[in-house]
């Protein structure tokens, strides 16, 4: 009887009857391989199937992630369970299969058979369960489970036993089902991950997208990041003469708060490394060594600052480098996900670039807004004048309300208006409407016909876009002042009387700019001290709350409440109050307002 043939009471063996139904045994072993969450699950019943093998005195595996051994696991005979010995303090210095000297050709296992008395080339942790448990002979099948997890299974044979070729193919048979079963299992926790990076990256920018302002976006990405992919993060963006300036950073440690927020101010060492990174297409990750000189790593002192890895990303839109996103970890793992932080990076990048080039567009419409309106409004004796504008939010045109206080012979003209639309052709129509309706109250036209002579003007434009307007013309009296009103399909101006209560100017006309001659008479109004009058733009009345309800209902108790205090920031305070007060309803919003002062 050969030696790989021996019976039960072989030699070594544990006693115990050696199970040779291998088709059973190796079913049972696919069957649990596909529902396993580890591989390491499988160790009780795979060391026991080739420890029951004849001739099998042990079973040891080992494990190595990179050049540093996991672990070594081993069931001799007579042991109940497999044993396991994790590394401690850098004692494990086993040096595991070299795949990289074609140890794994095809990707398959490799099998090979030494004397655990004279071959040291398994490493003394293995060498150290096999020679007690009385192996005369090992069979060694070394296989990758993965890039750099590396792993060696082997049986220690009883004296005067071969490997055959029946244990050869068996051993081999077990390996591959670890390697299929540990690439199902990373294959699913890639999967389970990629789903956590697509959910967090579609947060992130739903997050960054529902934000236009640049600080704030930047804010958000830090605390995303933070601690969800890393203990700290800083962002940089390009400022004046191409410097990168910090913009935002986040520590999950409050108390380190105050140093990632001067690192990424002042190192000279970090600010190296960010303009490296910038000219690269793809970020960087560091770690170990790599640290050295730096303000992280070992030996940097505070709690969040001896990091295991730096990660450091472009950040690019548009064709332009906007800057670098950095992240910090206590981990050196090689965890470190790339692709979600270069995915990250440039949705970060859109973002800000985005915010970047609405705040630029809304400060040109803003700028553009302000040359269309009077610098300031002029100072009449027993008047105190005051206009507010509020621009829509969300508006990158400019808009068609204006506003202007003309001073006459006897008083002032008043005057407010909105072109329909918005962009360059209302902004030309505004100031045509502003201007002429100027230079005609100046030299003494009354509201009426200075009215029609702009609907004359705006019809021989042949602009598409109508006009409103009201126009008041406000003359000294004997106890106040007396106001001449027109409109022009224009919401009628409203008086606040000094007890409180408001009256409506009721005022009607065909807008300008639809039919040539078309007659506008204006109305008079006596304004007593105390009294005032407002004139706005629907703005004001077409906002609305969350239930649809238009400001035009709560107008007249809040042109009364805008009385109050100080008469110089009345037109403010009606512009705040809708604005508090509006959920929808994007217009501008312009009001120009007259009080006639006490004595007046």
């Amino acid at each position: 009887m050969r030696a790989g043939e021996q019976g039960h009471g072989a030699p070594g063996t544990s006693g115990a009857a050696k199970s040779d139904d291998w088709a059973a045994d190796l079913h049972a072993l696919w069957c649990a391989a596909v529902e396993v969450p580890d591989v390491t699950v499988l160790a009780d019943r795979l060391y026991r199937v080739l420890r029951d093998q004849p001739g099998v005195v042990t079973v040891v595996g080992a494990r190595w992630s990179g050049d540093r051994i996991r672990y070594v696991r081993y069931l001799s005979a007579g042991d109940a369970a497999p044993s396991i010995a994790e590394p401690t303090d850098g004692e494990f210095t086993d040096p595991g299969p070299d795949a990289g000297a074609g140890g794994f050709p095809n990707g398959r296992p490799t099998l090979r058979t030494y004397d655990p008395e004279r071959d040291t080339t398994a490493g003394p942790r293995t060498l150290g369960v096999l020679r007690p448990a009385g192996a005369a002979s090992a069979l060694e099948c070394a296989f990758a489970l993965d890039t750099g997890d590396r792993a060696t299974l082997t049986v220690g044979l009883a004296p005067g036993v071969d490997a055959d070729a029946t244990l050869r193919a068996r051993l081999v048979q077990v390996c591959e089902i670890l390697v299929a079963s540990n690439r199902r299992i990373l294959e699913e926790h890639r999967h389970e991950r990629r789903q956590v990076s697509d959910a967090f990256l579609a947060e992130a920018s739903l997050q960054m997208d529902s934000n236009l302002d640049v600080q704030e976006t930047l804010g958000r990405v830090a605390r995303l990041a933070v601690p969800a992919l890393a203990e700290g993060c800083m962002i940089h963006l390009s400022g004046p003469g191409d410097r990168l300036v910090p913009s935002a950073s986040a520590h999950v440690a409050a108390v380190e708060q105050a140093w990632i927020a001067d690192t990424a101010r002042h190192d000279p060492w970090l600010a190296d490394l960010l303009g490296l990174v910038r000219r690269r297409r793809d970020g960087v990750v560091l770690g170990g060594p790599e640290l050295a000189g730096g303000p992280f790593g070992v030996g940097a002192r505070g709690a969040g600052r001896s990091v295991g890895a730096v990660s450091v990303s472009p950040l690019r839109a548009r064709g332009r480098v906007l800057g670098t996103m950095t992240f910090l970890y206590r981990r050196d793992d090689g965890t470190v996900d790339v692709r979600l932080l270069d995915d990250l990076a440039d949705r970060a990048a859109l973002a800000i670039d985005t915010s970047t080039l609405y705040e630029q567009r809304r400060s040109h419409v803003q700028s553009l807004q302000r040359h269309l309106l009077p610098q300031a409004l002029p100072e009449v004796e027993g008047l105190r004048l005051s206009a507010s504008y509020e621009v829509s939010d969300g508006m990158l045109d400019v808009g068609g309300d204006f506003y202007d206080a003309v001073v006459t012979a006897d008083g002032v003209a008043l005057i407010i208006g909105d072109v329909c639309g918005r962009g360059a052709e209302a902004a030309a129509l505004t100031g045509l409407a502003r201007h002429t309706l100027r230079t005609l109250l100046e030299d003494g036209t009354d509201p009426g016909s200075a009215l029609s002579r702009l609907n004359r003007s705006l019809v021989r434009e042949g602009t598409s876009r109508f006009v409103t307007a009201a126009v008041a013309v406000l003359r000294r009296a004997p106890c106040g002042y007396v106001a001449s009103v027109a409109g022009a399909g224009h919401p009628s101006p409203l008086v606040r009387r000094s007890d409180g209560t408001v009256e409506e100017v009721r005022v009607s006309g065909m807008l300008l700019g639809v039919l040539p001659s078309v007659p506008y008479a204006a109305v008079d109004v006596a304004l007593g001290p105390g009294d005032g009058l407002v004139l706005f733009t629907d703005g004001l009345t077409e906002a609305r709350n969350a239930e649809g309800t238009f400001f035009e209902g709560f107008l007249p108790d809040a042109v009364a409440r805008s009385g109050e205090g100080d008469p110089g920031a009345s037109a403010a305070r009606l512009t705040a109050e809708a604005k508090l007060f509006r959920t929808s309803g994007a217009d501008d919003t312009a009001v120009l307002t007259a009080h006639v002062e006490e004595g007046a």
